[in-house]
């Protein structure tokens, strides 16, 4: 499917959707959703789950359409278990070494407190503790630790090293950030996603990128298209996603029929979108280019007025995998009704939970 012929939903839908744009600050009567419920996580769901045990998962695509639409209602459920104190310690005797070669407050914090509520054990290695490559190599590194651990999480630069690790573990390794992908974050975002619209109402809908074409945009762009969700994808020249990345989701949009745009300019980006979604401009590791980098994405702050003049549909909201900086989206936008950030950041817990789980075999 061709990205950049792609604009006649902007054109169609701006002049009727500007009007009915409402401002960030007013209070939205979102539709009441629960997680709850017989229909929700199906045997069909656990059945099509038992596929994922011990397998994996480096980048989004790693699960078919089938198996993410069943590890997010998993997700789902597990927050109603968690929310009624009813958790099952079903990983009991499991453990999880956590590599962090680079810092996180919400992967760590989810990553720790997931696996202890589910009866298992974390450990946390930074990268003071496992140098990898450096005093060892990856290989022994990762056949040292599985046979110690039942999982191995990895945080890390470059996306070779978790993708060594997989290759010389004997248990199932996460990818839990490289520099080319971070399915973790795109499972918690569509998870948060299903809870504002409802899970049968995601299909259709338009999500707007604003923002650097990093690794958060690479895992959401070959998840969108299973999930039915049109992309809108805004970035800088020479700022662009990755190009194989680009190639494999036209591919994945032809296959389910949904839209692709591409384009520079952040007001025609954000044109008909149902969600906008930005991320920090300067990565970790990137510090050295950060006065480039700023003033290459001026004018893509996320605000009410860039909304507004976009024509964003009247029930837009706003996602950020955090930690957001105050160039990036305004505080009025930040901290509005239509913000799903909080929400984002704990659906980070539940979702994990769900991929440690059934890589082991647990359902539920």
């Amino acid at each position: 499917m061709m990205m950049q012929g792609i604009q006649a939903l902007a054109k169609a839908t701006r002049p009727a959707q500007a009007a009915a744009t409402k401002t960030t600050t007013t209070r939205l009567a979102w539709r009441a959703f629960s997680t709850s419920g017989p229909a929700e996580y199906t045997q069909e769901h656990r059945k099509t789950l038992e596929g994922v045990k011990g397998r994996h998962l480096m980048r989004i695509d790693d699960y078919c359409k089938e198996e993410l639409e069943a590890i997010l209602a998993f997700s789902r459920h597990l927050k109603d278990l968690v929310k009624a104190e009813k958790v099952p310690q079903a990983l009991h005797g499991k453990s999880v070494a956590c590599i962090f070669q680079k810092r996180s407050t919400r992967t760590r914090v989810s990553t720790e407190t997931g696996m202890n509520l589910l009866g298992g054990s974390p450990l946390f290695l930074s990268s003071q503790d496992v140098q990898l490559g450096v005093n060892e190599t990856i290989k022994d590194s990762a056949l040292v630790l599985s046979r110690f651990n039942s999982l191995i999480l990895a945080r890390v630069f470059g996306h070779d090293t978790v993708h060594e690790l997989a290759e010389h573990a004997t248990v199932p390794v996460i990818n839990a950030l490289s520099d080319m992908h971070h399915p973790l974050q795109t499972l918690a975002d569509f998870m948060t996603i299903q809870e504002r619209f409802g899970p049968e109402n995601v299909k259709g809908k338009t999500l707007a990128w604003v923002g650097d074409g990093n690794n958060v945009l690479h895992d959401l762009m070959l998840a969108a298209p299973p999930m039915g969700v049109n992309l809108r994808i805004c970035t800088p020249e020479g700022y662009r996603p990755d190009a194989g990345i680009m190639k494999d989701t036209e591919a994945l949009a032809q296959k389910f029929g949904t839209d692709i745009w591409v384009g520079a300019d952040p007001i025609e980006g954000v044109a008909g979108c149902n969600i906008v979604v930005t991320d920090t401009w300067v990565s970790m590791g990137q510090e050295e280019e950060a006065a480039k980098r700023i003033k290459a994405f001026e004018g893509y702050e996320v605000n009410s007025e860039l909304m507004s003049k976009g024509g964003a549909a009247d029930d837009w909201i706003f996602m950020h995998c955090l930690p957001r900086h105050p160039e990036e989206v305004s505080d009025e936008v930040f901290y509005s009704d239509r913000s799903v950030v909080f929400d984002e950041a704990e659906a980070r817990m539940y979702t994990v939970m769900a991929v440690m789980a059934t890589q082991l075999g647990v359902t539920l």
